[in-house]
């Protein structure tokens, strides 16, 4: 079956994700802490594999690179994105084979280039001379593909202008990659991250499929499409089902490749672990600036630079959910992090409702936070950790948990 041939479903909204909120109430581990369940994990991995037949489906590794999220996506057989040295060195020690990792960040150093055709890794993603001079320096042979600047719809998350290039010039670099001896095999684009209008495709499919007109006018014929990531999780807002993606990126090919499909290569992450997560948070004070202010201020123990990066400008929207009994009326508030920061303010604009009933000292659950959490945290800013991260499988503690 062809993608094409799927058809749309309905979104879903953003999953309680029942067995980590069971570990969460079970165990009550301290807080701030996430919980990602790893057959949660799996399952997303697989309705996208399911959605995507005859598609190579690679987990962008920054989403969440915890081991036991790695490891089980190596025992599904899955590809890698990886976008750096260490990442590289997860993936291996997950299971992963270095043949199955392709290399997609284009801003690298010949010493990376280096280190990761010395582990295996065989693909890799460019968009200037500079780093294809250093691929076929370092990484001899290796395969290529361009990536192509894109200008699609407004994700919630885009990318702006900081990858890629216009597709003329994707072209001359493919070109030029087979005179260094390396195997030009096709193009990738990426159009933004939590990309919610899955026309967003249509675009992007058209200018990378200039790109195989181009080269194939001078006899160099491509042979794979990475759409890249951008597939959709559910926060307060639905996101498109895998099918729906699908079936758009499927008509898509169908438009500018008439007569043969590329080799497709999908990169999602966030569609991948988002909704297996769970972060507990807990309420350190809730308060009113004025007492004739209609929003209460409510601090937790995690903020932006503690898990929530994607907080920023309020672009992602997480659903809230206050742990045990809270009957009786709720009002609005503003959500804000525990740091010593004005820029530490979740939600103030975006509107939320909480509990009257809610006090210092209450637990709240913020769901589908398994993407862009852990991995976003800083190291100790105002002495706050990193965030911690326990991982299960069958509701229990993965084994290096």
């Amino acid at each position: 079956m062809s993608i094409s041939d799927t058809a749309p479903t309905a979104g879903r909204a953003a999953t309680p994700a029942p067995a980590a909120r069971r570990f969460l109430d079970e165990h009550d581990p301290p807080t701030p802490c996430l919980v990602v369940d790893v057959d949660t994990v799996v399952d997303r991995y697989r309705a996208l594999a399911a959605a995507f037949p005859d598609t190579r489906v690679q987990y962008a590794v920054k989403a969440n690179p915890e081991p036991a999220v790695l490891r089980a996506l190596a025992r599904e057989d899955a590809w890698f994105d990886v976008a750096s040295p260490a990442e590289i060195d997860l993936c291996l020690e997950a299971g992963a084979d270095g043949g199955r990792l392709s290399y997609g960040n284009t801003i690298k150093k010949p010493a990376d280039i280096a280190r990761a055709h010395a582990a295996g890794v065989r693909e890799y993603t460019c968009e200037a001379d500079g780093d294809l001079d250093n691929i076929a320096a370092h990484a001899p042979g290796a395969q290529v593909s361009a990536r192509v600047l894109v200008e699609p719809p407004d994700s919630v998350t885009p990318f702006g202008r900081k990858f890629g290039c216009v597709p003329d010039r994707a072209t001359a670099l493919l070109l030029r990659a087979a005179e260094l001896g390396l195997d030009p095999v096709g193009v990738s684009f990426h159009v933004g991250s939590q990309q919610l209008d899955t026309a967003a495709w249509d675009v992007a499919v058209e200018a990378a499929a200039s790109v195989f007109a181009g080269t194939a006018a001078h006899g160099l014929h491509l042979r794979r499409l990475n759409v890249g990531g951008g597939i959709g999780a559910s926060y307060r807002d639905t996101a498109p089902e895998p099918t729906a993606y699908a079936s758009a990126i499927g008509e898509a090919l169908a438009r500018h490749f008439p007569d043969r499909a590329p080799e497709l290569v999908l990169e999602p992450g966030r569609a991948i672990v988002a909704e297996a997560g769970v972060i507990r948070t807990e309420v350190v004070l809730v308060t009113r600036k004025d007492p004739a202010d209609e929003h209460r201020w409510v601090y937790l123990d995690v903020g932006r630079y503690n898990g929530l990066a994607e907080t920023e400008d309020e672009a992602i929207a997480y659903a809230l959910e206050p742990v045990g009994d809270h009957d009786g009326a709720s009002g609005p508030v503003i959500i804000a992090g525990p740091t010593c920061d004005g820029d530490d303010v979740l939600y103030q604009r975006t509107p939320y409702r909480l509990p009257e009933s809610l006090r210092a000292g209450d637990r709240i659950d913020i769901l589908a936070a398994g993407a862009y959490t852990a991995s976003y945290s800083s190291v100790a800013f105002n002495g706050i950790p990193p965030l911690r991260t326990h991982c299960i499988h069958e509701g229990r503690p993965t084994s290096a948990d």
